[in-house]
């Protein structure tokens, strides 16, 4: 019996994508993703987590300098550093902060998100390491009153969101990540 369906289909078939078209996500599509990102579920429906989003390109190469100044600019803290920028050169990128320290919130939002971007023919990709930017007090600071979160919030992770410019290929998985006790 066959029971993949389109959520599974989905879900097998998703992958991070680091390189986007120039094209905007119409309002359409980022209003379903984020009408998705927020039915994620939280403990005891605490729904901690809060977004926000830029789609200035101006305001997104500041943070990726700051952020650069802050971490190094021979880091190898994220993937392409010498190629790109930190938000991948998306047209659109998610911050997640959370009242509180729940990351299990923030990434089961981020999961939504990143599904329903997919099921839209759209990609992305999560990042974790703008962390860096957030850790910074300086950084912290300037960033939060630019996003319009509270100083005490914490930043969970950040999320690249556009239509892709690149296709590649399915990466294996390692074996040995499950096990049944009986």
């Amino acid at each position: 019996m066959n029971k993949m369906n389109e959520v599974i289909k989905n879900i097998l078939s998703r992958q991070t994508i680091r390189e986007y078209t120039d094209e905007q996500v119409p309002d359409e599509l980022l209003n379903v993703i984020l009408d998705c990102a927020i039915r994620a579920p939280s403990g005891r429906n605490s729904q901690p987590c809060h977004l926000r989003i830029v789609q200035d390109k101006e305001l997104l190469d500041h943070m990726n300098t700051d952020f650069k100044n802050i971490v190094g600019w021979d880091t190898p803290a994220y993937t392409g550093w010498d190629k790109r920028p930190v938000y991948h050169n998306a047209p659109t990128f998610i911050f997640i902060f959370a009242e509180n320290k729940d990351g299990m919130s923030g990434g089961l939002m981020a999961e939504n998100i990143a599904l329903a971007a997919h099921g839209l023919g759209l990609g992305s990709c999560m990042v974790a390491s703008l962390g860096g930017l957030f850790d910074n007090e300086e950084g912290a600071k300037k960033w939060k009153e630019i996003l319009d979160i509270p100083q005490h919030w914490n930043f969970i992770l950040g999320m690249s969101l556009g239509y892709p410019n690149e296709k590649t290929p399915m990466k294996e998985r390692e074996d040995g990540h499950i096990k049944f006790i009986k």
